[in-house]
């Protein structure tokens, strides 16, 4: 290449990775912003009988995302039928609050989400208690978790603490229920 053609080039790259370096931003802003967000509110869940992961934001500041509610819907549905219900979002809020009293940032084992009524009619009829025949699991407002590496008792505290609906305490059967029903504990 000749000494006279170097400027040219030169001038060339300058321009490209100017170029180039302005239009990063405006590919990677909507992740960032939303990265940048103080009140971005994000939660991870492991299924304990389907396996499945999830890990999402579910909402910034006072705005519910639809798409991660869907997704939360379909993660928590009646792991028996298959059936996919609308889950409260302040569950959500709720189970947010309870993880950020305790200090931690690690995701729920969930052991049951929604429940349609038939399956809650059928495990009302084939366990000895621990069903209610008109359970808030039905209408999405019910979880049953534990935390790993949270002892049992420490997840209760943190939920009741909060005083924002019904807390069970289930340690045999190692976890917690937590409602947006009204205030109530057993």
């Amino acid at each position: 290449m000749s000494k006279q053609h170097l400027p040219d080039r030169r001038r060339f790259l300058h321009r490209t990775a100017g170029l180039a370096a302005g239009a990063v931003p405006a590919l990677v802003a909507p992740r960032v912003a939303l990265a940048n967000v103080a009140e971005r509110r994000e939660l991870a869940f492991y299924n304990t009988h389907t396996r499945e992961r999830l890990d999402l934001v579910y909402a910034v500041g006072n705005q519910f995302l639809d798409d991660s509610l869907s997704s939360l819907n379909h993660f928590l549905r009646d792991h028996y039928s298959g059936q996919v219900g609308v889950m409260d979002p302040n569950l959500f809020d709720l189970l947010f609050q309870v993880r950020s009293r305790l200090g931690c940032t690690g995701e729920f084992e969930v052991i049951s989400g929604y429940r349609c009524p038939t399956t809650n009619a059928t495990l009302k009829s084939t366990r000895s208690g621990g069903v209610a025949t008109h359970s808030l699991h039905m209408v999405g407002k019910a979880i049953d978790v534990r935390l790993p590496g949270v002892p049992l008792p420490a997840l209760r505290d943190a939920a009741l603490s909060l005083q924002a609906g019904g807390v069970g305490f289930y340690p045999s059967e190692q976890f917690v229920h937590i409602d947006t029903g009204r205030v109530r504990r057993w």
